[in-house]
């Protein structure tokens, strides 16, 4: 069975947006051992666009567009289908439906440009997006089944696992029974744990496909077998890897680190409080973008000069005086006062160096120090990520949101994160 790419946007030709929903389909349909045969990008050019559906739809059998739905100008996936299959554009009626859903359920109004993401080839019939205004579209021609697709990355992700995959299964008559396990991990590259895997399971079937992908902060690992056969060595060798990487497991599926901190935190009852200097309120953002956050988030305190850490958290300047502010005696004492001024069961500190200047010989630019706690029970930790300003911001925030999670969950926080990248050094 033959499908194939068809990608479009004049940002994907220029270079302005980064094509990661081929790649995210051409994993997805690997899990249905398939890979794309044909894969095309082309600018907002309606004549190309006719062009390309009728060539492509020639010689395979599944092709999917996708980008261009939304309700400009440049949006033209609609009428170059319409123009390519001979069927008119139409206004759909459960196309419609939807915007006006979508519309309602945020306050807006359907424009007259928003009306366009409802016109469709008369012979189509929609896929659904919970995400976004556009529908998606599907119909058949010359025995090819081409489905269209919103380009905003968060909109098609769902879209191909409910909808996309199920219907090339239909489509091509796919009978084999595929088992997806998708596990979670932090603090480890991909290529350390594919260097353990080797070193540990030299034994790994090779009916258990074993995949890696980076979703930053995290790595999704995948483990997936293709017939009734294999299934029993999913669960085996699923339960081998979770038992040797445990330090490293934070979920299943697409869960993310701050959703892992928000849920171990909620069945533990606890409440926590943040106070962060360097990494300006990052941890915060991540916890409180999580549904459910009131419920195990009570403040959060940026601090980010040494003034402002005395005076909201009570640091005392004997402390910045003869430590500095990149130091655990100040770390802990920011832990002391959120805790005592929250009124939180928990509370994490952050203090470091992000760059690119403000280092020292004994405290370089890269440095961290983190300290997490309970009244009476507070514990720190020395870090040093020597990379660039962001990816230090992030990177110093997500692990500070994964020792918390470890200590909430009675782990060890004493994890060696990265430890791969070090030995290499």
């Amino acid at each position: 069975m033959k499908v194939s790419l068809l990608l479009t946007g004049n940002e994907l030709m220029t270079g302005d947006t980064v094509d990661s929903n081929s790649a995210y389909i051409a994993q997805s349909l690997k899990d249905i051992n398939l890979v794309p045969f044909i894969k095309t990008v082309v600018g907002d050019d309606l004549t190309l666009l006719v062009k390309s559906i009728q060539e492509l739809s020639a010689v395979t059998d599944v092709l999917i567009v996708n980008g261009g739905l939304g309700p400009t100008v440049d949006d033209l996936t609609a009428q170059a289908l319409s123009m390519a299959v001979g069927s008119p554009l139409a206004r759909n009626a459960q196309a419609f439906e939807k915007l006006d859903e979508w519309a309602q359920r945020r306050g807006f109004v359907i424009t007259e440009s928003n009306l366009k993401q409802a016109e469709l080839p008369a012979v189509c019939d929609i896929i659904d997006n919970p995400k976004g205004s556009a529908v998606g579209f599907r119909c058949e021609y010359n025995g090819c089944l081409i489905m269209c697709t919103p380009g905003v990355p968060s909109e098609l992700k769902p879209m191909v696992e409910n909808h996309l995959l199920p219907l090339i299964r239909a489509h091509g008559a796919i009978t084999t029974v595929s088992d997806i396990t998708r596990i979670r991990v932090f603090g480890i590259t991909e290529s350390g744990l594919q260097d353990t895997v080797n070193e540990v399971f030299p034994d790994w079937p090779p009916e258990v496909d074993l995949g890696f992908r980076v979703q930053m902060p995290v790595i999704e690992v995948k483990l997936a077998t293709l017939s009734e056969d294999a299934r029993v060595l999913n669960e085996t060798w699923t339960k081998k890897f979770i038992d040797h990487f445990s330090d490293y497991v934070i979920g299943y599926d697409d869960v993310r680190l701050s959703q892992a901190l928000n849920a171990a935190l909620m069945e533990k009852r606890l409440v926590l409080s943040t106070a962060e200097s360097c990494t300006g309120g990052l941890i915060a953002a991540g916890i409180t973008s999580e549904a459910g956050a009131s419920s195990v988030f009570q403040a959060g305190y940026v601090t980010y000069s040494n003034a402002a850490k005395h005076r909201d958290l009570g640091v005392s300047l004997e402390a910045l005086d003869e430590f500095g502010a990149v130091s655990e005696q100040v770390v802990t004492e920011m832990v002391a006062g959120a805790l005592s001024r929250s009124g939180a069961d928990i509370a994490l500190a952050i203090s470091g160096i992000a760059g690119p200047d403000g280092g020292s010989p004994d405290k370089p630019v890269g440095t961290v120090w983190m300290a997490w706690g309970e009244v009476g029970q507070i514990q720190a930790r020395k870090f040093y990520f020597p990379t660039q300003r962001l990816a230090f911001q992030r990177t110093a925030s997500a692990i500070a949101m994964d020792l918390v999670r470890r200590h909430v969950l009675g782990l060890p926080t004493d994890v060696d994160y990265f430890s791969e990248l070090k030995k290499k050094r």
